[in-house]
């Protein structure tokens, strides 16, 4: 069974940065596309970065593009993801997710369904 769990996260300032990772087990890991979304109190869960299966398609919202960046490393079966020059509307609970292994190797997927495993969490609170 596969599994995920975040950690990284934390309590930073406005403009600093953190490195969030999410270690994957249970699997092969360069199978499954992966994403990561959030979720700040009182709103909806959104999307903020994915990445193909093959690792070599990423794909960003707009609200993170250029400040937050995403890898892997395959030997640890762990992907991150870095965030940089962060802003208190960036405070929320992040989360990875993976979906099922799949033979298409550049396919990034932005919405939640799509996904079919998910962690627990971690925390990101932005101070201003």
């Amino acid at each position: 069974q596969v599994q995920l769990v975040e950690s990284g996260g934390g309590l930073v300032q406005a403009g600093g940065s953190l490195r969030l990772a999410c270690a994957f087990s249970g699997g092969t890991f360069t199978w499954h596309p992966m994403g990561w979304f959030r979720q700040a109190p009182g709103k909806e869960r959104e999307f903020v970065a994915a990445m193909s299966r093959s690792g070599g398609v990423t794909r960003y919202a707009d609200s993170v593009k250029g400040r937050f960046t995403m890898s892997r490393d395959n030997a640890k079966n762990t992907w991150y993801l870095h965030l940089n020059s962060l802003k208190p509307e960036d405070t929320g609970v992040y989360s990875c997710a993976a979906k099922r292994g799949s033979i298409e190797s550049t396919v990034v997927y932005t919405a939640a369904n799509p996904y079919d495993y998910w962690g627990e969490g971690t925390q990101v609170t932005v101070s201003s």
